[in-house]
Protein backbone atom coordinates (compact mmCIF):
# COMPACT_ATOMS: atom_id res chain seq x y z
CA UNK A 1 0.00 0.00 0.00
CA UNK A 2 1.20 3.48 -0.83
CA UNK A 3 -0.32 6.55 -0.50
CA UNK A 4 -0.42 10.00 -2.50
CA UNK A 5 -0.49 13.32 -0.31
CA UNK A 6 -4.25 13.80 -0.17
CA UNK A 7 -4.84 17.59 -0.09
CA UNK A 8 -3.94 20.11 -2.87
CA UNK A 9 -1.48 22.04 -0.70
CA UNK A 10 1.83 22.85 -0.53
CA UNK A 11 3.60 21.28 2.91
CA UNK A 12 4.66 24.42 5.03
CA UNK A 13 3.34 27.04 2.63
CA UNK A 14 -0.31 27.07 2.83
CA UNK A 15 -0.46 23.40 5.05
CA UNK A 16 0.38 22.21 8.02
CA UNK A 17 0.20 18.46 9.81
CA UNK A 18 -1.87 19.76 13.27
CA UNK A 19 -1.92 15.95 14.73
CA UNK A 20 -0.65 12.77 14.44
CA UNK A 21 -2.59 9.47 15.29
CA UNK A 22 -1.80 8.92 18.87
CA UNK A 23 0.40 5.93 19.67
CA UNK A 24 -0.46 5.76 23.70
CA UNK A 25 -2.36 3.20 24.40
CA UNK A 26 -2.90 4.90 27.47
CA UNK A 27 -4.76 8.10 28.96
CA UNK A 28 -1.58 9.86 27.76
CA UNK A 29 -0.72 10.78 23.86
CA UNK A 30 1.85 10.48 21.93
CA UNK A 31 2.60 10.67 18.47
CA UNK A 32 5.07 8.60 15.99
CA UNK A 33 7.98 10.50 17.34
CA UNK A 34 6.68 10.55 21.09
CA UNK A 35 6.51 14.24 20.48
CA UNK A 36 2.90 16.07 21.99
CA UNK A 37 1.58 16.50 18.08
CA UNK A 38 -1.61 14.27 19.03
CA UNK A 39 -4.15 14.05 21.37
CA UNK A 40 -5.63 10.83 23.77
CA UNK A 41 -7.38 8.16 20.78
CA UNK A 42 -6.69 10.23 18.08
CA UNK A 43 -6.40 8.04 14.89
CA UNK A 44 -5.71 10.01 12.16
CA UNK A 45 -3.48 12.87 10.74
CA UNK A 46 -4.77 16.20 10.53
CA UNK A 47 -4.11 17.93 7.63
CA UNK A 48 -4.87 21.83 8.42
CA UNK A 49 -5.27 25.55 6.58
CA UNK A 50 -3.90 28.27 8.13
CA UNK A 51 -7.19 30.23 8.57
CA UNK A 52 -11.15 29.83 8.31
CA UNK A 53 -10.71 32.65 5.35
CA UNK A 54 -8.56 29.73 2.91
CA UNK A 55 -11.80 27.76 3.29
CA UNK A 56 -12.82 30.33 0.29
CA UNK A 57 -10.09 29.08 -1.55
CA UNK A 58 -11.80 25.85 -2.26
CA UNK A 59 -8.82 23.68 -1.34
CA UNK A 60 -9.21 20.44 -3.18
CA UNK A 61 -8.75 16.61 -1.02
CA UNK A 62 -7.40 14.07 -3.48
CA UNK A 63 -8.14 10.65 -3.24
CA UNK A 64 -4.87 9.11 -1.80
CA UNK A 65 -4.70 5.65 -3.37
CA UNK A 66 -7.28 4.03 -6.46
CA UNK A 67 -10.11 2.57 -4.41
CA UNK A 68 -13.78 2.07 -4.50
CA UNK A 69 -16.19 4.43 -2.87
CA UNK A 70 -17.86 2.48 0.10
CA UNK A 71 -19.60 5.20 1.75
CA UNK A 72 -20.34 8.78 1.43
CA UNK A 73 -21.97 12.32 3.47
CA UNK A 74 -22.57 14.58 2.25
CA UNK A 75 -24.91 17.19 3.66
CA UNK A 76 -23.57 18.64 7.39
CA UNK A 77 -22.83 22.45 7.60
CA UNK A 78 -19.26 23.96 7.89
CA UNK A 79 -19.46 25.19 11.24
CA UNK A 80 -17.44 25.64 14.45
CA UNK A 81 -18.30 22.78 16.82
CA UNK A 82 -19.43 24.24 19.53
CA UNK A 83 -21.86 22.93 22.88
CA UNK A 84 -24.50 24.16 20.47
CA UNK A 85 -24.06 22.33 17.66
CA UNK A 86 -22.93 18.72 19.71
CA UNK A 87 -26.30 17.35 19.63
CA UNK A 88 -26.39 17.73 15.86
CA UNK A 89 -22.79 16.17 15.22
CA UNK A 90 -23.10 13.08 17.69
CA UNK A 91 -22.14 10.05 15.68
CA UNK A 92 -21.32 11.96 13.02
CA UNK A 93 -18.25 13.56 14.02
CA UNK A 94 -16.50 12.83 10.92
CA UNK A 95 -18.87 15.42 9.79
CA UNK A 96 -19.01 15.61 5.66
CA UNK A 97 -16.75 12.73 4.09
CA UNK A 98 -15.91 9.82 2.12
CA UNK A 99 -14.63 6.12 2.37
CA UNK A 100 -12.24 4.50 -0.06
CA UNK A 101 -11.87 0.64 0.22
CA UNK A 102 -8.66 -0.51 -1.28
CA UNK A 103 -6.97 -3.68 -2.18
CA UNK A 104 -5.88 -6.59 0.80
CA UNK A 105 -8.54 -4.89 3.02
CA UNK A 106 -6.92 -1.22 3.28
CA UNK A 107 -9.54 1.25 4.06
CA UNK A 108 -9.21 5.49 4.20
CA UNK A 109 -11.04 7.76 5.62
CA UNK A 110 -11.47 11.75 4.49
CA UNK A 111 -13.50 14.02 7.02
CA UNK A 112 -14.88 17.24 7.62
CA UNK A 113 -15.31 18.14 3.83
CA UNK A 114 -17.48 21.02 2.66
CA UNK A 115 -20.85 20.42 2.62
CA UNK A 116 -22.08 20.11 -0.94
CA UNK A 117 -18.44 19.10 -2.20
CA UNK A 118 -18.34 15.50 -2.66
CA UNK A 119 -19.69 14.80 -6.11
CA UNK A 120 -17.96 10.78 -6.17
CA UNK A 121 -21.22 7.97 -6.04
CA UNK A 122 -21.01 4.31 -3.57
CA UNK A 123 -19.79 2.07 -5.90
CA UNK A 124 -17.62 4.57 -8.47
CA UNK A 125 -13.99 3.49 -8.53
CA UNK A 126 -11.59 6.26 -8.02
CA UNK A 127 -8.16 6.84 -9.19
CA UNK A 128 -5.10 7.81 -6.76
CA UNK A 129 -4.81 11.57 -7.29
CA UNK A 130 -8.85 12.14 -8.45
CA UNK A 131 -10.77 14.85 -6.87
CA UNK A 132 -12.76 13.84 -4.17
CA UNK A 133 -14.27 17.07 -2.90
CA UNK A 134 -13.23 19.79 -0.93
CA UNK A 135 -11.81 20.49 2.76
CA UNK A 136 -14.11 22.20 4.56
CA UNK A 137 -15.17 22.59 8.46
CA UNK A 138 -17.75 20.15 9.06
CA UNK A 139 -18.37 17.36 12.07
CA UNK A 140 -16.41 18.00 15.15
CA UNK A 141 -13.38 20.44 14.70
CA UNK A 142 -12.56 23.92 15.54
CA UNK A 143 -10.07 24.35 12.35
CA UNK A 144 -9.89 23.86 8.98
CA UNK A 145 -9.02 20.22 8.12
CA UNK A 146 -8.85 16.92 6.39
CA UNK A 147 -8.63 14.11 8.60
CA UNK A 148 -7.42 11.26 7.35
CA UNK A 149 -7.87 7.92 8.36
CA UNK A 150 -5.82 4.66 7.59
CA UNK A 151 -7.12 1.47 8.29
CA UNK A 152 -5.99 -1.72 7.63
CA UNK A 153 -8.53 -5.22 8.39
CA UNK A 154 -10.27 -3.15 10.62
CA UNK A 155 -7.34 -1.69 12.88
CA UNK A 156 -5.95 1.90 12.90
CA UNK A 157 -2.79 2.07 10.76
CA UNK A 158 -0.62 5.21 11.26
CA UNK A 159 1.27 6.12 7.94
CA UNK A 160 4.29 7.44 8.90
CA UNK A 161 4.97 4.17 10.80
CA UNK A 162 2.84 1.16 9.42
CA UNK A 163 5.01 -1.67 10.67
CA UNK A 164 5.09 -0.47 14.29
CA UNK A 165 2.42 1.24 16.66
CA UNK A 166 3.30 2.45 20.45
CA UNK A 167 6.78 2.54 19.79
CA UNK A 168 8.77 5.39 18.52
CA UNK A 169 11.63 6.32 15.85
CA UNK A 170 11.81 2.62 15.00
CA UNK A 171 10.17 2.32 11.93
CA UNK A 172 11.53 4.84 8.85
CA UNK A 173 9.28 2.80 6.19
CA UNK A 174 6.43 5.13 5.41
CA UNK A 175 3.52 4.59 2.98
CA UNK A 176 4.11 7.79 1.60
CA UNK A 177 4.86 8.02 -1.84
CA UNK A 178 6.68 11.36 -1.23
CA UNK A 179 9.02 12.69 1.45
CA UNK A 180 6.82 14.37 3.94
CA UNK A 181 9.40 16.05 6.63
CA UNK A 182 7.80 15.96 10.30
CA UNK A 183 7.90 19.40 12.02
CA UNK A 184 7.13 19.14 15.99
CA UNK A 185 5.89 22.88 16.14
CA UNK A 186 5.51 26.16 13.83
CA UNK A 187 4.46 29.36 12.89
CA UNK A 188 0.73 29.18 10.90
CA UNK A 189 0.91 32.81 10.33
CA UNK A 190 2.31 36.43 11.50
CA UNK A 191 0.68 39.62 10.80
CA UNK A 192 0.15 43.41 12.28
CA UNK A 193 -2.74 45.25 14.33
CA UNK A 194 -3.70 48.11 15.64
CA UNK A 195 -4.35 46.57 18.95
CA UNK A 196 -3.78 42.85 20.58
CA UNK A 197 -5.57 40.54 18.24
CA UNK A 198 -8.32 37.37 19.59
CA UNK A 199 -7.39 34.21 19.08
CA UNK A 200 -10.83 34.06 17.35
CA UNK A 201 -9.82 36.83 14.70
CA UNK A 202 -6.61 34.79 13.98
CA UNK A 203 -8.27 31.35 13.26
CA UNK A 204 -10.50 33.02 11.34
CA UNK A 205 -8.03 35.19 9.43
CA UNK A 206 -9.57 38.38 10.00
CA UNK A 207 -6.19 39.73 12.70
CA UNK A 208 -4.09 41.26 10.06
CA UNK A 209 -4.75 44.78 9.43
CA UNK A 210 -1.75 45.90 7.47
CA UNK A 211 -1.03 48.32 6.99
CA UNK A 212 -2.56 50.22 10.13
CA UNK A 213 -4.20 53.70 9.89
CA UNK A 214 -1.01 56.14 11.53
CA UNK A 215 -3.22 57.07 14.19
CA UNK A 216 -3.71 53.91 15.32
CA UNK A 217 -4.10 54.08 19.15
CA UNK A 218 -0.86 50.74 19.00
CA UNK A 219 1.25 49.22 16.63
CA UNK A 220 1.19 45.47 17.57
CA UNK A 221 3.12 42.27 15.88
CA UNK A 222 1.62 38.85 16.33
CA UNK A 223 2.11 35.57 15.39
CA UNK A 224 0.16 32.35 15.34
CA UNK A 225 1.95 28.96 16.38
CA UNK A 226 0.82 25.29 16.53
CA UNK A 227 2.23 22.79 18.25
CA UNK A 228 3.95 24.97 21.07
CA UNK A 229 5.56 23.31 24.06
CA UNK A 230 7.03 24.25 27.68
CA UNK A 231 9.82 25.63 27.71
CA UNK A 232 9.69 26.92 23.97
CA UNK A 233 10.36 30.48 23.22
CA UNK A 234 8.48 32.97 21.09
CA UNK A 235 10.43 36.19 20.17
CA UNK A 236 8.50 39.16 18.21
CA UNK A 237 10.99 41.53 16.60
CA UNK A 238 9.85 44.87 14.48
CA UNK A 239 12.43 46.82 12.67
CA UNK A 240 10.63 50.36 12.44
CA UNK A 241 11.61 53.17 9.93
CA UNK A 242 13.80 54.80 12.87
CA UNK A 243 15.39 51.78 13.73
CA UNK A 244 14.82 49.12 16.32
CA UNK A 245 11.07 49.38 17.26
CA UNK A 246 10.60 46.22 19.60
CA UNK A 247 12.27 43.55 20.41
CA UNK A 248 10.90 40.54 22.86
CA UNK A 249 10.77 37.00 23.55
CA UNK A 250 8.41 35.17 26.35
CA UNK A 251 8.97 31.73 27.53
CA UNK A 252 5.92 29.18 26.99
CA UNK A 253 5.10 27.54 30.41
CA UNK A 254 2.61 25.31 28.67
CA UNK A 255 2.14 22.79 25.97
CA UNK A 256 -0.74 23.86 23.70
CA UNK A 257 -2.14 22.55 20.07
CA UNK A 258 -2.53 26.08 19.39
CA UNK A 259 -1.41 29.87 20.48
CA UNK A 260 -0.55 33.24 19.40
CA UNK A 261 1.69 35.82 21.15
CA UNK A 262 1.50 39.61 19.90
CA UNK A 263 3.75 42.56 21.15
CA UNK A 264 4.21 46.30 20.55
CA UNK A 265 3.77 49.69 21.63
CA UNK A 266 0.62 52.33 22.16
CA UNK A 267 0.92 55.78 20.10
CA UNK A 268 2.73 58.76 22.03
CA UNK A 269 3.16 60.77 18.87
CA UNK A 270 0.04 62.21 16.65
CA UNK A 271 0.80 59.64 14.07
CA UNK A 272 3.23 56.74 13.44
CA UNK A 273 6.04 57.41 11.33
CA UNK A 274 5.89 56.73 7.60
CA UNK A 275 8.08 53.72 6.24
CA UNK A 276 8.66 50.00 6.55
CA UNK A 277 7.88 48.24 9.56
CA UNK A 278 9.39 44.45 9.74
CA UNK A 279 8.52 42.04 11.61
CA UNK A 280 10.21 38.80 12.26
CA UNK A 281 8.95 36.36 14.55
CA UNK A 282 10.67 33.22 15.63
CA UNK A 283 9.68 29.49 17.50
CA UNK A 284 13.19 28.25 19.13
CA UNK A 285 12.83 24.93 21.34
CA UNK A 286 16.35 23.37 23.24
CA UNK A 287 18.13 26.36 21.53
CA UNK A 288 17.39 25.73 18.01
CA UNK A 289 14.92 27.27 15.74
CA UNK A 290 12.09 25.55 14.54
CA UNK A 291 10.14 28.17 12.26
CA UNK A 292 10.89 31.78 11.27
CA UNK A 293 8.32 34.50 9.86
CA UNK A 294 9.36 37.57 8.34
CA UNK A 295 6.44 40.11 7.46
CA UNK A 296 6.54 43.75 6.27
CA UNK A 297 4.21 47.11 6.60
CA UNK A 298 4.71 50.14 4.91
CA UNK A 299 3.49 53.27 6.21
CA UNK A 300 2.37 55.72 3.99
CA UNK A 301 3.40 59.29 4.32
CA UNK A 302 0.42 61.56 5.05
Amino acid sequence: MSLSWPVDCELGTDCYIQQYVDHDPSQAAHDFTCSSLTYDGHKGTDIALPTLAALNHDVTVLAAADGVVLGIRNNMPDQLFTEDTAATVKGRECGNGIVLEHDDGWVTQYCHMKQGSISAQRGQRIERGEPLGLVGLSGKTQFAHLHLSVRKDGEVVDPFTPNTFGECGVDSKTLWDVSIPYQAGGLIASGFASAIPTLADIRAGQADEAPIPASAPALVFWTYIFGGRTGDVVSLHIQGPAGEFLDTATTLTKTQAQLFRAGGKKRRNETWPAGDYIGTAQLVRNGEILDTQRYEMTLPSE
